[in-house]
């Protein structure tokens, strides 16, 4: 019997605000946050490095470290200045003849959208803050449960990218922007049950297909709206990362679910569906509209219905619904994710290149260190 998005998701509308806003994370104010992890480690005194691909990515992720000093962090950032020079740069994006009447936003002028570009992208880089701190913490995991020798010597080194990518946006945020945000509590929820989870494929699913998937499409998006140079640096360099984080996933993943059955295959879909829908919903910035003071539940509605959303949103899965597909998730079960991903809005992009073959061309650390030396 088919399970409905109430059992999934615990709601059966994608867009029924009073769930959505259900959600909220109760310890804005503590420092730190215990997760019980129920994954066994395991040793593995098979070393024979049987797996060449993996093996081709731990090669060129030991030539591809880089070292967050090297940002040119003196750089002055006049953050008003940017959001307007962003603003106008994305002027698509902003108040793009969208009608305000009736909503909280009717009487907004100049000011209130320049503060709310400022709370933003503070809230953005929190939030990527965050993530990166949780794919930390996953990829430690993974050098622990997963079986294969070559996957721990690739994990290894993403550990340390995700440490770098912490200290790198947690150091912007200190010395560039004005305030930092707690984590939303859909990404915290997402966190919280791929740590939670003991089977090893999960973490790979839920941190290098999804969450990671998602954070490199992000990345570049904001990459290209950005025009501070000090920010469109650090995020190419991440990005360079990522993209071999995902790959690792999808080479990782690909062959394992080979071996899966049916009904093991759907919990994956199942697990990637649930992913999707609480980062999609992370993306509605509830923590800032609290912190200025909007009606929240009018504010989401209004973001929900802006004619320029279904866009946003859809590109922030360009990478997950192609990696899925490459995955044989999208299409096992009759098309069950498939669907699932339509009703999302994601589905065109599930002819794009997926990571397992484009990260090559994402290396931007390279790029650039091949310029310096031409």
């Amino acid at each position: 019997m088919a399970i409905s998005n109430e059992e999934l998701i615990g709601r059966a509308d994608l867009d029924d605000i009073e769930a959505i806003l259900a959600t909220s994370n109760s310890d804005v104010d503590a420092t730190m946050h215990e997760v019980a992890a129920n994954s066994s480690t395991i040793f593995t005194w098979d070393y024979e490095r049987s797996r060449a691909p993996l093996a081709k990515l731990y090669e060129k992720a030991k030539t591809s470290q880089w070292n967050a000093n090297d940002l040119p962090w003196e750089t002055e950032v006049d953050q008003e200045k940017v959001v307007e020079a962003n603003q106008a740069a994305n002027s698509y994006l902003y108040q793009s003849g969208i009608d305000t009447t009736g909503t909280p936003f009717e009487n907004w002028g100049d000011k209130e959208w320049l503060e709310f570009g400022v709370e933003s992208q503070n809230w953005t880089l929190s939030q990527f803050m965050h993530g990166e701190q949780g794919a930390l913490i996953c990829t430690a995991q993974i050098v622990e449960t997963v079986p294969w020798i070559d996957a721990k010597y690739y994990a290894s080194t993403q550990v340390m990218d995700e440490a770098r990518h912490v200290e790198v946006f947690s150091r912007y945020l200190d010395t560039k922007l004005s305030g930092h945000y707690p984590i939303n509590a859909h990404l915290k929820a997402l966190l919280d049950d791929i740590i939670t989870d003991n089977r090893w494929d999960m973490t790979y699913l839920g941190m290098q297909i999804m969450v990671e998937g998602l954070a490199l499409a992000s990345f570049g998006f904001m990459h290209q709206m950005s025009t501070e140079p000090l920010l469109k640096q650090l995020l190419r360099y991440v990005m360079s990362d990522e993209a071999r984080h995902v790959a690792f996933g999808v080479l990782s993943l690909q062959e394992y679910y080979e071996q899966l059955s049916a009904k093991e295959i759907r919990e994956r879909q199942e697990f990637a569906y649930e992913a999707a829908v609480r980062m999609r919903d992370r993306f509605l910035q509830q923590e800032v509209w609290e912190r200025m003071g909007v009606d929240v539940k009018q504010a989401v509605k209004f973001v929900l219905q802006a004619p320029d959303r279904p866009i946003f949103q859809g590109m922030l899965f360009s990478k997950i619904v192609p990696n899925c597909k490459k995955l044989g998730l999208l299409d096992a079960a009759d098309g069950w994710l498939r669907e699932k991903f339509t009703e999302l809005g994601v589905i065109q992009f599930e002819d794009w290149a997926d990571t397992g073959e484009e990260y090559a061309s994402l290396d931007m650390v390279a790029q650039d260190r091949e310029a310096a030396s031409a």
